[in-house]
This record gives C-alpha cells, structure tokens and sequence, in this order.
C-alpha cells in the first residue's frame, strides 16, 4: 500500500507539471515573451557559417587548405558548437530570459568583430612558433583555430538549445518547435555558406565579411535587447561602434606581409591569397606567390626570359619525343597558366607559330598576369577553368602538354591519377608529350623525390616512357611522358639538340641540363594513383615532416 501510494504521489507530481507547461507557464506561473526571438536563431545560424567559411580563408596565408588543414578546422567547430549546445540548455534552464541569450549573441557578435584584428598576429605566431616542431603545420594551425574561433563559436552554439527552451509552452509542442528552431538556424547557415564565398569575399574581401556578419547579429541582439531589456541597450551598442570602427580601419591593411620583397599587388579571389612581390634580391623582377606563400608561381623579369627555376625546362621537352623538331612543334597546353611564365617561354623559342592554351582556375591570376606579368602573348588563349574539367570538355589535341598545377605544398588529387593521366594523353598529338613539374626539396644534402616517384609510377602506368629532367641546384623536378615509345638517355638527347636545334635559346637551357643535371628513364615499380586512391596528402604530409625534422632547405 506504502508503494501504491507513492507511485500514485509521483505520477500526481508529473501531472502537474505537465500541466503547466502545456499552459505555457513556468514553474512560478509567468508566461515567458520572446520578442524577436526568430530573427536572433536565422542571424546566429548564418553567422555560425559566415565564420566558418572565413576561417579557412585566413587561415590559407598561413597554412594552406589542404585535408589536414580542413579536418582541424571543422573538427574543432564542431567541438565548439558540440561545447555551445551542451553550455546553452544549462544557462537556459537557469536563466530563461530572452534577454539573456541576446547578451550571449551580442558577446558572440563581439568575437567576431575582433577576429579581423587578432587573426595576423595569432596566425604569424602560430606558424613561427610551430615551424620547427614535429606536425608543426597540424599543430599551429591547432593554436591558431583555438584562439581565433572558440569562444564565437561556442557562444553561437547556445542560441538553438536556449531558443528552444524559451520557445517551448508544452509537450505536445516540443517536437514542432524543437524542429522549427532547428530549421531555421540551417536555413540561416545555408545563407551564411553561400553568401560569403559566392558574393561578399570576392567583393569585399575576408575582413570586411567578418565585420559586416558581426555588424549584423550586433544589431539584431541590440533590437532584442531593446525589445526585452532596454537598460542594457548602451553597453551593447558601444560594441556596435567599436566593430564598426575596426572595420572601417583596417579593413585595408595588408592580409600578410610578403617574404622577402616589396608587395606590388594583393587580392583575396574565391580560390586564392594573390601576391605581387618585388623581391629583394632583384628589383627587376616580379613574382607571382600564392597562399601560404612558401612557392613561387611565376615569375616575370622584362630584361631576361629564362628564370633559373623548372619553368625553363618545359622549352626542351619536345625533343623527348622522335617525331617533333622546331619546325612542327606547334601546339601546347598548360594545365595551371599562372602569370604566363611558359607562355612567354615557349613563344620566345618557338615564335608565334605555336598556339598556346594556359587554363587556369583562378580568373584573377589571369588578370594579375596581364596586369603586372605581361602577358599578352598574341598566341595565347588563356582560360579560367578547371584544368581536368576542361580535358574533358575540349577535343583538341596538342604536341606538349604541360602541368604546373600543383600548389605548393599541397596537390590537387584529381591531377595525380591514372585517369587523369589517360585523358591528357588522349589530348596529345601522336608525338606528343606530357610534362609534369613537381617538388624535389632538399633534405639533410638529399634530394626527396618521393612525389616525383608516386607522380612518375602512376604516369608509367598510361605512357610507354617517362622520365625525369634532374637539376643539381633545383627543388624542383620534371616528370615527361612520351605517347610514344622511346629511348632517351644524356647522350642521345645531347645529340639531338646538337644535331637538330638552332634556338640559341633553347640550346642555353639544354647546357644547363649537359653541366648541371642528368635524364633519367623511370622504370620501377611503384604507388600508382587511381580517382578512388590517390593519397597524395599523406605522401605530401611525410615530406614536409622529414623536411622539418631532416634540416630541410
């Protein structure tokens, strides 16, 4: 009877208290408002993205996008949201207030207003303090992703648990408005996903896009607030104006400082961190680097056409090939334009006779290349696209066909693969050849060729011959394959430039082949890379590793 009569108390307690919340009551009898609720939830959901989207582009400059990058910048989002979901239902349970979350959400707005200004010097610290550690790139973009992006982040995780705990009037509403709640924050995160990248970073830049996302919520929470509790109106609106401040100052200042050189140019486009730098070391030349900025791309000098860098050696590969001389070799493509570096090569070697295709991903660097690089090569066609996309596309076929695509450090996989492969040689002439330019960093007085090896056994796999140009005093190396069969060594290749080739130009660069490298057939077995295997990062990841720890340069 004793436990009858307790069960009976209890599910008499639960009665009751179901009761009150389907009346919409608190447990102290007091209807909770919520002015304005619904905006906050939309704007917090596109801000939670906003901030997102910009996080990679700041980080970029400094660290690169690759995998590794991606999986340390949306892991710990997560983590902070997963943080904010869990820290928002306690502090709704104590402190139901509208007002409440609208001081979190203004806090949240505050945060990110001052990403813009922390996000240089904590980024620059990160990737120095970092640099000589094991997975210093893991690592720093680590401290770098804590610093900036945690607490706007787990503030903007409170809003959904904390609106709907002020939204629900009783359970037989708690699904409705749970799922209503919740649909509105993605439909705001939808906003927030598209808007920067397609429209605000292109046009404003990643800075500006912060603050105007932070302006945004700043306001709507003030509008809250005013509607809830206006006495905490002014503090807030102060913060307002010191966002709008910042961004009305800094918005314009240098998104990183050039290595070694003067910046001519910057641009921030929907692919890259664009820069224009004199360096140093020679005020008459301009260079092309991108992102993190640890490659040059291109590289333009009005008083010399060759570089000293691997741009140079695409002029004499042609010859790998029986069947080209330098009366027909008339056609190429580059597979990543740059700033026209090849181009210009190309065409100062073999005249205008040879009708050049350059795509490039990024239509601003074709404008930076014309602007500040010169190029304006009448048998050029340069193309904004996708260099695969545009394989698949076009049904032109060339003598050579070039590819210098391959950001450093990182690598796009879907240019590293055995179909990849097959379809630049389906876009060969019969005696046509495909050029790759790949890393060779030195490391501890050895060259590492590991990439050129993966690069070279998955080439193998679709060409009858293919071999590396080698330099002595180059990081870089080329990877050449002949659509057909071959048989190139030192001697022969001497030979045929010594026989057959009259351009003073390209014979200058064959000499350096003769004095400071060799040719090398690749014939080993190896990792060949397919569109669903291609681990081109972890092969990269163990370079930059044994770079660091090996005393690289």
């Amino acid at each position: 009877m004793e436990r009858q009569r307790r069960d009976e108390a209890l599910a008499a307690e639960a009665s009751s208290e179901a009761e009150k919340l389907d009346s919409g009551k608190e447990g102290k009898g007091q209807v909770v408002r919520t002015p304005f609720l619904l905006p906050i939830v939309f704007v917090s959901g596109m801000a939670v993205m906003a901030t997102e989207m910009c996080a990679s582009r700041l980080i970029q400059p400094f660290f690169g996008d690759s995998l590794l990058i991606w999986a340390n910048l949306i892991g710990f989002i997560m983590i902070y949201l997963t943080a904010g979901y869990f820290l928002g239902g306690r502090l709704a349970d104590r402190f139901p207030h509208p007002a409440f979350l609208y001081q979190l959400t203004a806090w949240a707005a505050f945060a990110i207003g001052l990403i813009p200004v922390l996000s240089n010097p904590i980024l620059t610290l990160s990737n120095e303090g970092f640099r000589n550690v094991d997975g210093g790139l893991f690592f720093g973009s680590l401290a770098g992703i804590i610093l900036l992006f945690s607490v706007p982040l787990i503030l903007l995780g409170c809003v959904s648990p904390f609106a709907i705990r002020l939204k629900v009037n009783g359970i037989a509403s708690a699904g409705k408005t749970a799922g209503s709640i919740s649909s509105l924050s993605t439909v705001g995160s939808i906003l927030g996903t598209f808007l920067p990248v397609l429209l605000l970073i292109p046009s404003v830049g990643t800075r500006a896009t912060l603050y105007l996302f932070s302006a945004t919520l700043l306001l709507f929470s003030l509008l809250g607030l005013y509607l809830s509790k206006r006495s905490r109106v002014p503090f807030y609106a102060l913060q307002l104006m010191v966002v709008l401040l910042l961004g009305f100052l800094i918005t314009t200042n240098i998104i990183k400082a050039p290595i070694n050189g003067q910046l001519i140019f910057q641009k921030e486009s929907s692919f890259n961190y664009i820069q224009v730098i004199r360096p140093n070391s020679n005020p008459d030349e301009l260079d092309l680097v991108l992102n993190e900025g640890h490659a040059i791309h291109s590289i333009y000098n009005p008083k010399q056409i060759l570089t000293g860098g691997p741009w140079d050696y695409y002029m004499v590969t042609p010859f790998f090939s029986p069947g080209l001389n330098e009366k027909n070799f008339n056609s190429a493509l580059i597979i990543g334009l740059g700033a026209g570096t090849v181009p210009k090569q190309l065409t100062k070697a073999y005249g205008n006779q040879v009708q050049i295709d350059g795509v490039e991903l990024d239509p601003e660097i074709i404008k930076a290349g014309r602007q500040y690089f010169e190029m304006n090569e009448p048998n050029l066609n340069a193309i904004a696209q996708d260099g695969r996309y545009y394989l698949m596309t076009s049904q032109r076929k060339y003598d050579m066909i070039g590819m210098d695509a391959y950001r450093q450090p990182y690598i796009p996989f879907h240019l590293t693969t055995r179909e990849f492969f097959q379809q630049v040689r389906n876009h060969l002439t019969p005696y046509g050849v495909a050029v790759v330019n790949a890393g060779a960093p030195d490391v501890g007085g050895a060259r590492d060729f590991r990439l050129a090896e993966v690069l070279a056994s998955t080439m193998k796999s679709v060409y009858p011959n293919v071999y590396f140009i080698k330099l002595k005093n180059l990081n870089n190396i080329l990877v050449v394959g002949t659509n057909q069969p071959t048989a190139v060594t030192n001697v022969s290749f001497r030979q045929i430039i010594d026989t057959t080739v009259s351009n003073p130009l390209v014979r200058q660069v064959a000499q350096k082949i003769y004095e400071e490298g060799t040719i090398e057939e690749w014939t080993k077995p190896g990792m060949v890379f397919t569109d669903d295997w291609a681990p081109i990062e972890r092969v990269i990841d163990q370079i930059i590793l044994d770079y660091v720890t090996g005393g690289g340069k």
